[in-house]
């Protein structure tokens, strides 16, 4: 009892969302290691292209771009770590270093929402009402878009970690997951989390709620302004690019939706940590291929700048 009235947390946790298996831990190792490779050679490849291509200078390589640098920081925030943690025998972690690992985890996911809404907005503008495309999205506009993606971001991972310190800890302190996270961290408290889980749902739910409407919205009037464009290739191409592009959203919003819908069974955990995997490592490789990789203008961009390479005197 008087560790229970004891809110001190505990000096550190435990991660123990890893199998304990060493042969299962080096496979993960493996995968989440290639996987964490190709993250950032697609996405620091992106951003070298559209730095180095004057053509390229426009308002969606800006959002494309600023989409790379996000990934990266956003898987960054938990991959190193994950990895060390697989290598090391005791996954163990910090009360201040969880606290920190989830503020940053919390800006990047929220602005990634946000700066994915404001993707959607400006491929609205851009194939719905072209004459007012720079107006609309102009350099200026670009700029606050991107700063108010991460000012969500900030405002939602001060909420985020506000809602962590009222939790206390004076029981088991391990960690049924991979990294520091809201719901696996309020399963472990020794007090009552349904009020932060009830606030946690409410500011999590507004955030994809909101921008998700956004997305669909958009996409929906590009759709139809396609529809009603004579030429069968043109509707076929749009038809691609969009079911791609809602493919990727869609696996990001939905693994974090489920993350964060209140389950707390065990069953419900483990798929849970299954879903994580898909935003902080599957979407952020995917976003270069379904984003640049597979448009023409980044390809060609890509074919100057290693024909400039080849070229270049020795």
């Amino acid at each position: 009892m008087m560790a229970m009235r004891n809110h001190t947390p505990n000096t550190e946790f435990v991660l123990g969302g890893f199998s304990e298996q060493r042969e299962v831990q080096a496979a993960l190792f493996v995968l989440f290691l290639g996987t964490y490779l190709l993250l950032l050679l697609g996405n620091l490849g992106t951003l070298l292209v559209v730095g180095l291509d004057a053509q390229l200078h426009t308002p969606m390589y800006f959002f494309l771009s600023s989409l790379s640098f996000l990934d990266i920081c956003f898987s960054s925030t938990i991959t190193p770590r994950m990895l060390s943690d697989l290598l090391a025998a005791r996954k163990v972690i910090s009360y201040p270093q969880c606290l920190t690992q989830l503020y940053f985890y919390a800006v990047f996911s929220t602005a990634e929402c946000y700066l994915l809404a404001a993707m959607a907005y400006d491929r609205y503008v851009a194939i719905c009402s072209p004459l007012l495309y720079a107006t609309c999205v102009s350099s200026r506009a670009c700029v606050l878009l991107v700063a108010g993606s991460y000012l969500a971001g900030i405002l939602n991972a001060s909420l985020h970690t506000c809602f962590a310190l009222r939790l206390s800890f004076c029981g088991p302190n391990v960690v049924n997951h991979f990294y520091c996270e809201g719901p696996p961290l309020q399963a472990i408290s020794c007090t009552d989390p349904t009020l932060s889980k009830v606030l946690m749902f409410v500011v999590v739910g507004s955030n994809l709620f909101l921008t998700g409407l956004a997305i669909l919205v958009s996409y929906a009037c590009i759709l139809a302004a396609v529809l009603r464009t004579p030429s069968a290739a043109g509707r076929r191409k749009a038809f691609s690019t969009c079911s791609s592009h809602l493919s990727v959203v869609t696996l990001f919003y939905g693994s974090l939706a489920f993350m964060y819908s209140g389950a707390s069974s065990r069953h419900s955990q483990e798929l849970g940590k299954t879903a994580s995997v898909f935003y902080t490592l599957v979407t952020p490789t995917l976003n270069p291929i379904v984003y640049s990789l597979r448009n023409k203008e980044m390809k060609a961009a890509l074919g100057r700048a290693l024909g400039r390479k080849h070229s270049a005197p020795k």
